[in-house]
């Protein structure tokens, strides 16, 4: 009627926390050279994201403290605060409300995440610009690549620091998350360092059965398979 368009903003202080309880350092360490299938199995067959979830290019490894994202789908102006606000070490844990063919993430917003000093991003969709990413060697694990614009609305809510469910995995800010060639993994904080503990023990096991393995035993007689 003559008046202008005016376009609502999010009231921010809603759905932001940048307050959070982060997984031990220390574990975190101890958590670095372990395989995520290990991690998975010590833990009891626990955390796996989707599978087609992997890093965007070769010799890429994820490890550090989530900090989640649910975003709107075709958006990622929350990816853009996320950085701001994430500290070093955290790794991006992304939800995009299932809207997987974006490019939600490329080469500027990489250069801003290693430039601030965090870990990796996971994302629960797409990313652009694979050649640069693996150039700069920031960790991107995503679904896939997709060269599909975002939008930026300063009107859709989305969330920092609530439990994300990503596959049938409910990761909470704060969770151990490490990534790998095969997969990625969430080991929920509060079994962090019990799982890695068990997990750096059955690479131990493992490594004594292959030297058994080697010197001409069966896995049929190791295990006890019938």
């Amino acid at each position: 009627m003559g008046a202008a368009n005016h376009v609502r903003e999010h009231d921010l202080s809603t759905t932001i926390r940048t307050e959070i309880e982060r997984v031990d350092a220390r574990v975190v360490e101890a958590a670095r050279g372990l395989p995520t299938a290990t991690l998975h199995e010590a833990g009891g067959k626990i955390g796996v994201l989707p599978p087609a979830i992997k890093p965007v290019g070769r010799d890429l490894r994820v490890c550090g403290a989530a900090f989640t994202v649910h975003s709107p789908g075709g958006d990622n102006l929350w990816l853009h605060r996320a950085i701001d606000l994430a500290q070093p070490g955290d790794v991006l844990v992304v939800y995009a409300s299932g809207v997987y063919e974006h490019g939600y993430w490329g080469e500027i917003m990489t250069t801003a995440a290693k430039a601030k000093g965090l870990n990796g991003l996971v994302i629960d969709g797409c990313v652009r610009d694979a050649d640069l990413l693996e150039q700069i060697g920031f960790p991107v694990f995503s679904r896939g690549l997709s060269i599909r614009g975002t939008g930026k609305d300063y009107g859709a809510i989305g969330w920092l620091n609530a439990p994300v469910m990503i596959g049938n995995v409910v990761v909470s800010p704060g969770d151990l998350i490490v990534g790998d060639r095969d997969g990625v993994v969430a080991i929920p904080r509060a079994r962090a360092a019990e799982v890695v503990e068990k997990a750096a023990q059955r690479e131990a096991d493992e490594a004594a059965i292959c030297r058994r393995i080697d010197a001409g035993e069966t896995t049929m007689r190791i295990y006890n398979f019938h």
